[in-house]
């Protein structure tokens, strides 16, 4: 295998890339919190980290990738509430929605999809040792806490100093603490919250807090010690600073060896925010946009920078996935394997094998499309169709993608009548109609092309 280099937020530089086990990596992404629809930022998550376990694959590597489910929190107690429902109805219905969206995106299902509450008694263990270890002691309000102070570790993913430190957005400064700095990790029962997330405990009736539970479910699955953790840029402090703190507190040794972190979406080069009137879901994007043409402007950009989501730039992003599919239309594929020793497929591979570069891998795509076009080589074909595949692109029939997004355009039906009518006139000799037809497709963002035997092909703009 190459030499894989990921940039590590931990060690804040680009390292090669050493797996545990030789051959075998172990990845755990933090997932979505229940409440709500997910959204775009939601989306360059779930697209970022199912690029990655798939180019590892691509790579040669057996992959445990994890992403877990948060179906317990303050927000989802809140909202129940709200709705008048009960916490497991809410949180079923929207994994549901999340799963359709991420289908939708051609995320590729997680090996395992843990959901916190089916891990309490793992929590529970954890914390048990953390308590034994002296980092984690019973506040006068019944919560049980970590002690920041006594992590010699502590501030070392986001580089904060303690001086520098607040206490997490989550994380309610109450009396209960010895220093403000501490983060519960088990939240006693209170006696307004519903009885479904009330658990038993050796501290009493309660249930976890927000960090511990990614803590619990990563030891479980991957074990006390894997290779790349993972998640979006607003986790790495607090969440994934108490993870870290948590996880090494209680097993006495490094956590995870790797942190990967992707950038923000801005929205009209703005923090995208409810507040804003900004927030987009990604169920309200796919509404005006392929879903695919999503997944491509999401991987267009490198995964740590930030991306700026708008209507101009999701429409660049149409327009360009049309060209790497009018190629592959114009040109079928042969059926040979992928050729690794291929002039382009070594700069795809040099790209990815770069902090997965996607940026620069997708630049060669369209290096290649060109040849594509000029040589008309169903080998070159070939090579752009599975080395875009990769990344989850280009896998449908090029007609079929060329001529969706109908939503709010000319439906397809009406389409075939109005080509119907052109050839009808054009066999008339009625050439004035004929372009009549052919200009008020146009308008509507058809494009029309004559083949030889009198076909008449089509294609949205």
């Amino acid at each position: 295998m190459s030499d894989q280099k990921i940039y590590n937020t931990l060690a804040r530089e680009k390292q090669s890339f050493t797996p545990i086990d030789p051959g075998k990596v172990r990845m755990y992404a933090c997932g979505m919190t229940v409440y709500d629809y997910c959204h775009i930022g939601h989306a360059r998550l779930m697209v970022v980290f199912d690029m990655v376990q798939r180019w590892l694959r691509a790579s040669g590597y057996a992959v445990t990738y994890v992403q877990n489910i948060t179906d317990i929190d303050d927000k989802i107690i809140a909202r129940a509430g709200q709705n008048g429902e009960s916490i497991s109805t809410l949180t079923a219905r929207y994994i549901q929605y999340m799963q359709e969206d991420a289908a939708a995106l051609g995320v590729q299902l997680p090996d395992h999809v843990p959901r916190a509450t089916a891990y309490i008694p793992q929590m529970v263990e954890l914390i048990e040792k953390l308590q034994k270890n002296g980092l984690a002691y019973q506040g006068t309000d019944g919560d049980v806490n970590f002690s920041v102070r006594d992590f010699p570790g502590y501030g070392k993913l986001s580089g904060k100093s303690l001086d520098d430190l607040r206490a997490g957005e989550r994380v309610d400064v109450n009396s209960g603490k010895r220093d403000p700095l501490d983060f519960v990790l088990w939240k006693s029962a209170k006696e307004t919250e519903p009885e479904e997330v009330k658990w038993d405990s050796p501290w009493g009736r309660g249930r976890p807090g927000w960090h511990i539970e990614c803590s619990a479910m990563a030891s479980d699955l991957l074990g006390e010690h894997f290779d790349i953790h993972g998640g979006g840029q607003d986790l790495q402090f607090p969440h994934h600073e108490n993870e870290i703190a948590q996880s090494e507190g209680a097993h006495q040794h490094t956590f995870a060896n790797y942190w990967m972190h992707n950038g923000f979406v801005r929205v009209d080069n703005e923090k995208m925010s409810k507040s804003l009137g900004n927030f987009f879901t990604i169920r309200e994007v796919l509404k005006e946009y392929d879903p695919e043409v999503v997944r491509f402007f999401i991987l267009r950009a490198h995964y740590r920078s930030q991306i700026n989501y708008s209507d101009a730039n999701l429409d660049d992003a149409k327009s360009a996935l049309k060209r790497l599919y009018s190629a592959l239309k114009e040109v079928p594929p042969d059926a040979q394997p992928l050729e690794l020793n291929e002039a382009f497929a070594k700069q795809f591979y040099a790209a990815m094998y770069d902090d997965f570069n996607t940026s620069l891998a997708i630049a060669a795509l369209f290096e290649l499309a060109t040849e594509v076009n000029k040589n008309k080589s169903p080998a070159q074909a070939r090579q752009l169709k599975l080395l875009a595949g990769i990344l989850g692109f280009l896998e449908r029939e090029p007609q079929e993608f060329l001529q969706s997004g109908n939503e709010n355009g000319m439906a397809e039906s009406e389409i075939a009548d109005k080509i119907a009518a052109r050839t009808a006139a054009k066999l008339a000799k009625n050439f004035a109609e004929s372009d009549r037809i052919r200009a008020e497709l146009l308008a509507n963002n058809i494009i029309l092309e004559d083949k030889p035997g009198g076909i008449t092909e089509w294609r949205r703009a």
